[in-house]
């Protein structure tokens, strides 16, 4: 399977269609959502894209970063009918390196239960250090 990754930024509705067709269409809160993908896809440090020949989106990955100690991945996602191909670590590669390379970046990331296994294989492992404050009003649905 041939495919690109670049630095892209996504429309809204290019990034919602994207969700429906992933299984990442689960970890957003119900409230304002709209409004917030776009928020999102305007705003985050890195926005990474991988798209085959056709030009048809397969995978994307978003991640905040301070360019110089750190990268949080918000957002990893691989079409469901693409996945297990490698694009989901070819993202994660691009990402540390757009951040500042893996000689001055750690990565941190908060996975779906399902996509711990996946992690794992690139290295990661769980730690117990993260805080969090959160006030936030969230209702499960998935983007469908």
């Amino acid at each position: 399977m041939d495919y690109s990754i670049r630095r892209e930024r996504l429309s809204p509705e290019e990034y919602v269609a994207f969700l429906k067709r992933t299984d990442l269409g689960s970890q957003y809160p119900k409230e304002r959502f709209e409004k917030r993908v776009a928020a999102l896809v305007k705003s985050v440090p890195i926005s990474l894209t991988a798209r085959d020949s056709a030009g048809e989106l397969l995978g994307v990955c978003f991640g905040i970063t301070d360019f110089a100690y750190w990268l949080f991945i918000t957002d990893l996602g691989v079409v469901r009918t693409h996945t297990g191909r490698g694009i989901g670590r070819a993202l994660m590669g691009r990402a540390l390196e757009a951040a500042g390379g893996e000689e001055n970046i750690i990565m941190y990331t908060c996975p779906n239960e399902n996509a711990v296994a996946f992690y794992e294989k690139l290295g990661m492992r769980s730690t117990d250090s993260l805080m969090v404050y959160n006030r936030v009003e969230w209702t499960e649905f998935t983007v469908t």
